[in-house]
């Protein structure tokens, strides 16, 4: 299917069906049936795609092709001018177009996987010569019909397979994700675990990744090369620069500089920015947060709505106080500040570039750069208390 386009037809069948959204849209493993369709046809060679849809789905079909796609949409209505401008920008060389006309899937032949028996039957796939499109227009028929009409469908010995529920999908899900993991493999990811690891059909791995066991990459989330992804870790629409680490943790909506370290058991949330060499470190939570070059957020601390500087070092437990239950506020950390042990920054508040926090302080007034803030009691000792108060044994 090298250099080949391909129109799909994403039908209204919600009547039919009595599903909430078209059943293209519906979820396998997270991710619609029409993202891995569109991966499935990319990884064999498509790279333009024309998209016949309805108006109050397009903007979720949209969704499922890569930001890098050549993808015009068109209303039915419309489409069979528009297909003939799109199949002429494709060059003479292309005679053979994919027309996906309802809910499949395909997947790459492997008789020992498919072990399919009986005659094939045909399927929502079609392969269609250009010049149909053509005489449909001229014949000003129905587009669909016609396409059917002169087509050589695909079946399931070409790996191709109708869908006609979202139970029948069950089947599918080891197959359509282990085959993503095959290509992703042989791009150069290393893949520990095949049985655990999932990767999303938008999600973006680049070579020399390393993905260990219990992955599960969502929505568009980009790692670059050299990273280390698990074990155990989710990341969601999540952007990791070369190099970084992430083990055992949750990443959200967040992006992460080169040669990051992050976990275990971190919880970075969404609106969260990290530089280089940054560190997000065990039991930490981070949420709306930019965060310097070569910072530390060491072990057991709640920082959000805050700006931390560069190379800006957080002890065990240091926390930002930014809700007051009515509003949530900013903190901000100049570069090359240390805030010790137990801290809490009642927000608004801000330490200036180089100052200093004592441990088990709670600052509530701007520190002032290369300052020491000792905001605690004054250490006292009652004498013999111990010896008068303290439990008897019997």
């Amino acid at each position: 299917m090298a250099g080949l386009s391909a129109v799909i037809f994403l039908p209204d069948d919600t009547g039919k069906t009595g599903y909430p959204r078209p059943m293209l849209l519906g979820n396998l493993m997270g991710a619609p049936l029409l993202a891995w369709l569109v991966d499935s046809l990319s990884a064999g060679g498509v790279e333009r795609f024309f998209l016949v849809c309805r108006p109050p789905w397009e903007a979720a079909a949209r969704a499922c092709f890569p930001d890098d796609t050549q993808l015009v949409v068109a209303e039915e209505s419309q489409a069979s001018e528009q297909i003939q401008v799109f199949l002429s920008a494709a060059g003479d060389e292309q005679s053979d177009v994919i027309v996906v006309t309802g809910p499949c899937v395909l997947l790459p032949y492997d008789a020992e996987i498919l072990a399919l028996d009986g005659a094939p039957e045909p399927s929502n796939l079609l392969c269609v010569k250009k010049t149909a499109f053509q005489a449909a227009v001229e014949a000003k028929a129905d587009l669909l019909e016609v396409l059917k009409d002169q087509s050589a469908p695909y079946t399931d010995r070409d790996g191709a397979f109708s869908i006609t529920s979202l139970a029948q999908l069950t089947d599918f899900q080891p197959l359509l994700n282990r085959a993503h993991l095959y290509r992703l493999a042989e791009a150069g990811v290393e893949i520990w675990d095949f049985a655990t690891t999932y990767v999303d059909p938008m999600a973006q791995v680049s070579p020399q990744a390393v993905l260990m066991p219990g992955t599960i990459l969502r929505g568009k989330t980009v790692v670059g090369p050299g990273c280390v992804i698990g074990p155990n870790t989710y990341a969601e629409d999540a952007v990791f620069g070369a190099g970084t680490v992430v083990n055992s943790s949750q990443v959200f909506q967040a992006t992460l500089g080169q040669n990051c370290h992050v976990g275990p058991y971190a919880y970075v949330r969404a609106g969260t920015v990290a530089g280089d060499n940054a560190k997000i470190g065990d039991f930490v939570e981070v949420r709306n947060t930019k965060i310097g070059d070569g910072a530390k957020l060491a072990h057991l601390s709640y920082v959000a709505d805050a700006e931390v500087g560069k190379n800006v070092q957080l002890g065990c437990g240091a926390v930002t106080v930014n809700y007051d239950r009515a509003k949530k506020y900013r903190t901000t950390i100049g570069d090359d500040a240390f805030v010790g042990a137990n801290v809490s920054l009642v927000a608004p508040v801000s330490v200036g570039q180089g100052a200093y926090v004592a441990a088990g302080s709670t600052i509530t007034e701007d520190v002032p750069p290369l300052a020491l803030a000792i905001a605690r009691a004054r250490q006292s000792h009652k004498k013999e208390w111990a010896g008068k108060f303290k439990l008897k044994k019997p």
